[in-house]
């Protein structure tokens, strides 16, 4: 049994630790010490919930209808360049973001340094939520390595199929908590609106690059 855990442990991390919308998004969450446990908990847990679906075979019943993951690959690819123009915009706004944080709270402040230059504004939950359950579930990606391909893996160990789940579980809880926590401590790398328009540069190219690889893979 120990052996399945430690195989699920090892694919999981393998396959999670990677740059993608999902991390992107929690990272940035992670920075702005904004919600940070909503996301991290929303992203383990529809790992969770996607890793039982593939482990008691529903993905084998998915395969059945490809066009499914086609129509998610669209929405997904969609959703993508919707979110790479809204960061692409933050990025090239003339007032960018600062993060100006107090230790003892858990969001930035919010006030206006000498010069005009703002710091970061709070998002509601709600809309942090939706755009982490849109980056999560309209990303076939997620279909393919969790479903699929950890739900493929796991039954091939047979009786210890589900322990190999529990350990790919695992990795999954670790990885989101710790990159959504761990994220506050390059705080002060970006400290600068210079420092977050980058920041946004880059997350818009990669969504940018993420959708374009969906729709030509369709």
């Amino acid at each position: 049994m120990l052996t399945s855990v430690v195989a699920g442990l090892g694919l999981g991390f393998s396959l999670i630790v990677a740059i993608g919308a999902q991390n992107l998004y929690v990272l940035r969450q992670g920075l702005r010490r904004e919600h940070v446990p909503a996301v991290a908990l929303i992203c383990a847990v529809s790992d969770i919930v996607l890793i039982s679906l593939g482990v008691s075979g529903i993905g084998l019943a998915l395969q059945a209808v490809p066009w499914l993951v086609g129509v998610v690959r669209w929405v997904g690819a969609a959703f993508l360049l919707v979110y790479a123009g809204m960061a692409g915009w933050r990025a090239l706004r003339p007032s960018g973001e600062a993060l100006v944080a107090d230790a003892a709270s858990p969001t930035p402040s919010v006030h206006t340094r000498p010069g005009g230059t703002t710091t970061v504004a709070a998002q509601r939950l709600g809309t942090v939520i939706l755009t982490c359950l849109a980056l999560t579930w309209l990303n076939p990606h997620v279909y393919l390595d969790t479903v699929f391909l950890l739900g493929s893996i796991a039954n091939s160990h047979g009786d210890q199929r589900w322990a190999f789940a529990v350990g790919a579980m695992m990795a999954s809880a670790v990885w989101f908590f710790g990159l959504a926590y761990g994220a506050r401590y390059l705080g002060r790398w970006l400290a600068t609106t210079r420092a977050w328009r980058i920041l946004d540069g880059i997350i818009a190219v990669v969504m940018v690059v993420i959708a374009l690889n969906l729709a030509l893979g369709a």
